[in-house]
């Protein structure tokens, strides 16, 4: 359970307004100002935690990660960003679930439902969500070093450093294990046409 408790959606009056003052006011005892944190990061942690491969099993690693990071809040650098920092223990926790699972993990995605826009014609929403599912399955297909880079760079669209950060990597592997994949990616969707 995590220390707000079991679902994390009111903010209360009061909340803090920025991760520095929520961080700031949970070290100093503050549950409701770490509540704060874990309602905002709390999609992006699960996001990251189904992308990297936990699947099903997203909700415990997302709730093991909030659990850590807030026990270890008093070793965060204050002068660094904490998003990537939280999502480094995501990836972490994912990692260790995959790890244990004594096989490759499979890489879930849950599409949000096609609901077309007005005006929208179901078979352009049809392409649209057939060209996504076979996005996901050429991600699906990549090695686990570059599904992860290319992942991080643009379904959760974090920046070089965060991704380098995330996965504790120099950026410059980042930056080669995120080309390697777009070339792989690009290569399969190239096979898909012919």
């Amino acid at each position: 359970m995590l220390p707000c408790g079991e679902i994390c959606h009111d903010i209360r009056e009061g909340a803090p307004t920025d991760d520095d003052e929520a961080i700031a006011r949970s070290l100093a005892g503050d549950l409701d100002a770490y509540e704060a944190l874990v309602t905002r990061y709390s999609a992006l942690a699960h996001r990251t935690a189904a992308m990297l491969g936990a699947g099903d099993e997203a909700e415990d690693v997302v709730q093991e990660a909030f659990v850590k990071a807030y026990r270890h809040l008093g070793t965060f650098r204050r002068d660094a960003p904490f998003r990537p920092w939280l999502l480094r223990i995501v990836a972490n926790e994912t990692h260790n679930l995959t790890r244990s699972r004594g096989r490759r993990a499979e890489l879930v995605v849950k599409l949000t439902e096609v609901d077309p826009a007005k005006g929208e014609v179901p078979e352009d929403a049809a392409v649209a969500t057939d060209r996504r599912s076979r996005l996901l399955e050429a991600v699906r297909t990549l090695p686990e070093r570059e599904r992860q880079a290319v992942v991080c760079r643009y379904f959760l669209q974090l920046s070089e450093a965060e991704t380098a950060q995330v996965l504790d990597l120099p950026i410059g592997t980042v930056k080669s294990r995120t080309f390697r994949g777009l070339a792989r990616l690009r290569e399969g969707v190239a096979r898909d046409l012919i």
